[in-house]
């Protein structure tokens, strides 16, 4: 029986991108009848209010995504927001530090995107070691200026996986994504670090998310079985994108579900992203239960969906 998790950072209401995430992963655990975990992920608590996660599970209920622990609900493998876990990343950590896999960086964003960095084919800036080999007396002077962020030493190994839906994939760690960050220098645990732990902790054993988050997979495998956890199996789904072919973002005002409620009914949202999702040939109304028998990876779309014009209008 599938374990798998809604894992939002509530930074502002949900929007059709978000929504069309947490139905597949709902959907993918219901489907092997399985359970569902709702964690917060809040880690920047400033960027992320508690109001907004209330107005998340609110929404998520609102819609027939139920879970089974998590969020305010809590349950026996909390706390389930990640700005109340900075004692468990600790942990993992300095347990890291202690077999001198991390090393302290004091490179600044403008740095790390100068010219002479490399980069992926996606625009992704590849850390070049800069501060990997630093003495103890560099670092004493630069400590004196300012905090640094801890990265961690990757591996010169390929590492590949078989997605659940994308299929095969594989990079070189060193080559492709380079040694990242795991704490800011504001003592902030990074995202990498903080979504291994969680899942593995919260028995996790079914992550659905986004295909922009398919590269940072091979890292978070070598850091499951760096630290001796369980590695989950993934799934990643294709973006929604406007009628335009940009990607859904609340950056860019894209609809929210606050939007969308005042003009459909929670069976013609679900019913609308079921058939943008390949899940039925028309976008008639449905329950979030009645997909359920309908759910099958294969009938998802591999390339990212355009959003019809006029589809939520």
């Amino acid at each position: 029986m599938a374990t798998g998790r809604f894992a939002p950072s509530p930074s502002g209401r949900l929007h059709l991108g978000n929504l069309g995430c947490s139905l597949l992963a709902w959907l993918s655990a219901r489907a092997e009848g399985g359970r569902v975990i709702l964690r917060i992920e809040d880690l920047d608590a400033e960027r992320c209010p508690r109001r907004y996660a209330d107005l998340l599970e609110e929404d998520l209920l609102w819609l027939g995504l139920d879970w089974d622990e998590g969020g305010s609900r809590g349950g026996p493998r909390g706390p389930y927001y990640q700005s109340e876990r900075s004692e468990i990343y600790r942990r993992y950590f300095d347990w890291l530090a202690e077999q001198g896999m991390l090393y302290p960086c004091f490179c600044s964003r403008s740095q790390l995107h100068a010219a002479s960095a490399p980069h992926r084919s996606d625009g992704q800036v590849i850390y070049p070691g800069t501060c990997r080999n630093l003495s103890p007396e560099e670092i004493r002077e630069k400590s004196k200026k300012k905090p640094p962020a801890w990265r961690v030493r990757v591996p010169d190994a390929e590492l590949s996986f078989v997605d659940g839906h994308l299929g095969p994939y594989k990079e070189n760690l060193a080559a492709d994504c380079g040694d990242f960050y795991l704490r800011r220098g504001d003592g902030v645990y990074a995202y990498q670090l903080a979504v291994v732990v969680d899942d593995a902790l919260m028995g996790v054993d079914q992550v659905v998310r986004g295909s922009d988050l398919l590269s940072s997979t091979p890292r978070q495998i070598w850091l499951y079985q760096t630290l001796g956890l369980p590695v989950p199996r993934f799934f990643h789904l294709p973006l929604l994108l406007d009628s335009a072919g940009e990607r859904l973002s609340k950056r860019n005002g894209s609809q929210s579900l606050e939007e969308l409620a005042g003009r459909y009914t929670p069976e013609e949202i679900l019913g609308r992203l079921a058939c943008l999702y390949g899940l039925q040939p028309e976008p008639k109304p449905r329950t979030a239960a009645s997909l359920v028998a309908d759910f099958a990876w294969d009938k998802v779309p591999r390339q990212d969906i355009r959003i019809p014009q006029g589809w939520f209008e």
